[in-house]
């Protein structure tokens, strides 16, 4: 897919705002009390938009630096131990590539987002990030998994070849 910087700058920065925008409005809805209400998210309402916009507003950015200095090199470096890019076949690389990056960005992530929403905006102390951290992690990592693997994965690599395929074809000519 992306092969030079540019390229992957602008993979990077659709994949990071997906991401980023799922997981705010899915952790938004979940603080507001709609997973415990009888039909869980699914009764969510557009009161959730307003704040999950205003936090994505500066989270993707974050996703984005985080992801390009720890998140990328460290899932492609654990994918790299288990697929064989030029003799797999390419499904099943996109696959292991995907999940090793929320095998590595959930987790970083969810830290951040515990320090930034629970420690720093919340008032939860401290002592209690190790605990915090780990619950969040729990609630996040089947979404981002899925989320990655079903929707911004595929949406993202669609974007992307559009993209790309239009600079080339006006090139061409």
């Amino acid at each position: 897919m992306p092969q030079t910087k540019t390229e992957r700058l602008v993979f990077g920065t659709i994949m990071s705002m997906l991401m980023a925008l799922c997981m705010e409005i899915y952790n938004v809805a979940w603080q507001m009390g709609y997973a415990t209400q009888p039909g869980g998210l699914g009764t969510m309402d557009y009161d959730v938009l307003p704040v999950a916009l205003q936090e994505w507003s500066f989270m993707w950015i974050i996703v984005l630096v985080i992801s390009e200095l720890w998140g990328n090199p460290m899932a492609r470096k654990l994918a790299g131990r288990i697929i064989r890019p030029e003799q797999d076949n390419p499904f099943f690389v996109t696959l292991m590539v995907s999940g090793c990056t929320v095998l590595v960005m959930c987790p970083t992530m969810s830290l951040v987002g515990s320090l930034i929403f629970n420690i720093g905006m919340g008032g939860t102390p401290i002592s209690k990030l190790p605990i915090v951290w780990f619950g969040t992690l729990l609630k996040n990592f089947p979404i981002a998994l899925c989320w990655q693997l079903f929707a911004a994965g595929p949406i993202t690599r669609t974007l992307f070849k559009r993209i790309f395929r239009r600079q080339e074809t006006r090139s061409a000519h």
